[in-house]
């Protein structure tokens, strides 16, 4: 056997290979401005970054495919999806970078760009998959007929992309799928799922809920109510506002918008295993669930906020123009951040959440891990 000469850093890196990899269309780095080598370099950091994105990402949802999720195994997967939310952070970060390039010195090169366009990154929309986002929440980039249209060669041939973002949509389930069904096993006051009365277990817990939620409005509502009511037309608006906030929590968690019966039981058990492990996540056996649901909602808020920063970041240095790809430009990135909301059913949660001494009381409480008194 031939023994493997000894490693240099720039072997192993591939130093040299990769700063030869910012020469734009032509390969002559030397025919670009230093604005143009910045603007690849970066999208080229970029998309490294989210290859190890999409590398946490697959491995969180593997974990959360198991019949059987180890305890074990949820500090890691707690790590692995704060690393998501820096990634997205460090991304972010990057805007200020570009946002040192003037409007004229963008203008030099964008044309070279036409009719590519960031839409294009077939990492992100793998990102976008394996996340959960629904085909239905797409927002149309222009006037192609599905957002894979955008992926194809000029030609109409299929590409690399198009070729990667395919093996995704196979690639299945998603992690919010994986997470949904994890979390929907969770025992509320010690049933679980497919036990006897575990549906009673549910109602009971629901019903506890809804009446301590109405108690603690009632509370709230009396104060608002002797600061801000002047008349008694802002009595009524404030009563409404607040009964509203009672129905909508009602038909949540009565999963009162979905309309077979079994994906409604289905649902409606999500639901109310999230809102439980919220109100209860000091129980030891809820501890690390909490936390998962923490840092999935951060790796989203961080994606989120990638989004907003980049249209923000465009604004600034082109306006409101046609974006290269010929899409809205920042209108079409605003509402993507405003509407590609993959962990929904979390969000909500936070909405009816409750101070502690209302939360309803836990029964078989030594099922979580504590002590009977």
């Amino acid at each position: 056997m031939t023994a493997r000469r000894p490693a240099t850093y720039w072997d192993y890196i591939r130093v040299e290979e990769l700063l030869a990899l910012q020469g734009g269309l032509d390969g002559d780095e030397r025919a670009l401005t230093d604005d143009e080598v910045r603007f690849i370099v970066i999208h080229q950091i970029d998309e490294l970054w989210m290859k190890v994105a999409i590398r946490e990402l697959a491995t969180a949802r593997d974990l959360f495919r198991r019949q059987h999720v180890p305890e074990t195994a949820l500090s890691s997967a707690c790590a692995g999806l704060e690393r998501i939310a820096l990634i997205f952070d460090l991304m972010a970060g990057h805007f200020r970078l570009m946002e040192t390039m003037r409007t004229r010195s963008y203008l030099e090169f964008r044309d070279k760009l036409s009719p590519a366009s960031g839409f294009q990154s077939a990492q992100m929309r793998e990102i976008e998959i394996l996340l959960g986002l629904e085909p239905e929440q797409r927002i149309p980039f222009g006037h192609e007929d599905s957002y894979l249209q955008a992926l194809r060669e000029y030609d109409g041939s299929e590409s690399p992309a198009l070729r990667r973002v395919l093996r995704r949509i196979e690639d299945r389930p998603s992690l919010k799928d994986a997470v949904y069904a994890w979390l929907a096993r969770a025992p509320i006051d010690g049933s679980s799922p497919g036990q006897p009365g575990d549906d009673e277990a549910v109602t009971a817990f629901v019903d506890a809920f809804l009446t301590r939620q109405r108690a603690g409005q009632e509370q709230r509502m009396q104060l608002v109510l002797q600061d801000q009511a002047r008349t008694p037309a802002d009595v009524a608006r404030l009563q409404q506002r607040y009964a509203k906030e009672l129905d909508e929590a009602r038909a949540h968690l009565h999963a009162e918008d979905v309309q077979s019966a079994d994906d409604r039981r289905r649902v409606r058990r999500l639901r109310t295993a999230i809102l439980y492990i919220e109100s209860h996540r000091e129980l030891p056996l809820l501890s690390w669930p909490g936390e998962i649901l923490d840092a999935l909602i951060h790796a989203e808020q961080s994606m989120i906020v990638f989004r907003q920063r980049h249209a923000r970041m465009v604004e600034r240095v082109i306006g409101r123009r046609v974006g290269t790809g010929g899409s809205d430009g920042v209108d079409y990135l605003d509402r993507t951040a405003l509407d590609y909301r993959v962990f929904r059913e979390i969000w909500a949660a936070r909405t009816m959440l409750l101070r502690s001494d209302l939360a309803p009381a836990v029964h078989n409480a030594g099922y979580y891990g504590l002590r009977a008194d």
